[in-house]
């Protein structure tokens, strides 16, 4: 990995606070399932659905690098990228690269859904959500089936970020971990850093999140 070039905040404290709570919660989310401590399963699943709403209002008024309009690319710019996964090159990427864009979308997408799905069948279990007298048994059926789907896809989806995460170190050449720790990268002279946001409106879209979270969970 080449260290030319000068060091530039590329991943903002909210990104990456985002990306390394994460795995965290999700393996509060499986430990709490495996030992039926379900309070603190829907606790965590609370916890994970604002954070995903939140990731996804960053995704609209965020950082540069954190915004979707700068991540996802084109489908053939994608498959471009990995025409070249194999091949060594300097990393000059400021954010996620078009492939690695659309394997963020997927993972919000999946965990959104997860989260919803989680949020109905706590309530169910407990009676407690106003849908659940409502809806026919074959679909809460559905749903809890599909929560349990969605979570052996999420577990293909993390296996993938590692493996990518792995194929770049060794092959590229490329380090995806520490920027995303320290939030710098070492960028050419030539390559503008990315705009970062201040961290107040970014306080402010995670309480609108939480507070999302708590409606939508009075009402699943």
């Amino acid at each position: 990995m080449s260290q030319s070039g000068r060091p530039v905040i590329v991943w903002d404290l909210p990104v990456r606070l985002f990306h390394w709570a994460l795995p965290v919660l999700l393996a509060v989310l499986y430990l709490t399932w495996r030992w039926n401590w379900m309070g603190w399963h829907a606790l965590a699943g609370d916890a994970l659905l604002a954070l995903v709403l939140f990731r996804l209002l960053w995704g609209c008024f965020g950082s540069e690098t954190a915004r979707f309009t700068r991540f996802l690319a084109r489908p053939k710019d994608a498959a471009a990228h990995l025409a070249h996964l194999l091949k060594p090159e300097p990393d000059t990427q400021v954010g996620h690269n078009p492939a690695g864009g659309w394997m963020v979308a997927a993972m919000l997408a999946v965990l959104l859904l997860q989260t919803l799905t989680g949020l109905y069948v706590q309530n169910d279990v407990a009676n407690e959500g106003p849908l659940t007298e409502h809806v026919p048994a074959a679909i809460a059926n559905a749903i809890t089936d599909l929560h349990g789907i969605l979570w052996n896809v999420l577990l293909v989806l993390a296996a993938l970020h590692v493996a990518a995460i792995l194929l770049y170190a060794t092959v590229k050449r490329h380090d995806l971990v520490r920027p995303m720790v320290t939030g710098r990268k070492h960028l050419p002279e030539g390559i503008p850093a990315p705009r970062i946001a201040k961290l107040m409106p970014a306080a402010l879209l995670f309480a609108c999140a939480a507070g999302i979270t708590a409606l939508v969970a009075s009402f699943l």
